[in-house]
């Protein structure tokens, strides 16, 4: 798969509504967990931050696909004596 088909598919799956409603009741139900855990659960909280910190990173992901696929694309408009 090239940049190009790489960022349209990576736009596609961030304008899936499934898509962001899963990370949107994946992210409340860490937090709920979180604020219903007691003090003395530093492992629990811990994986719970853990869990936190992947879904930003693989949404975070998905956003640098697409904007690798715009640079990708820019450079190939360039004239090639820049």
């Amino acid at each position: 798969m090239d940049e190009k088909q790489r960022e349209e598919h990576a736009k596609r799956l961030l304008s899936d509504s499934l898509f962001l409603e899963s990370f949107d009741v994946l992210r409340t139900e860490l937090l709920t967990r979180w604020e219903n855990s007691s003090s003395n659960e530093s492992e629990a909280r811990e994986a719970i931050w853990l869990g936190l910190q992947l879904l930003a990173r693989v949404k975070y992901h998905l956003e640098s696909v697409i904007t690798t696929g715009k640079m990708t694309e820019m450079l190939e408009k360039q004239s090639p004596y820049i």
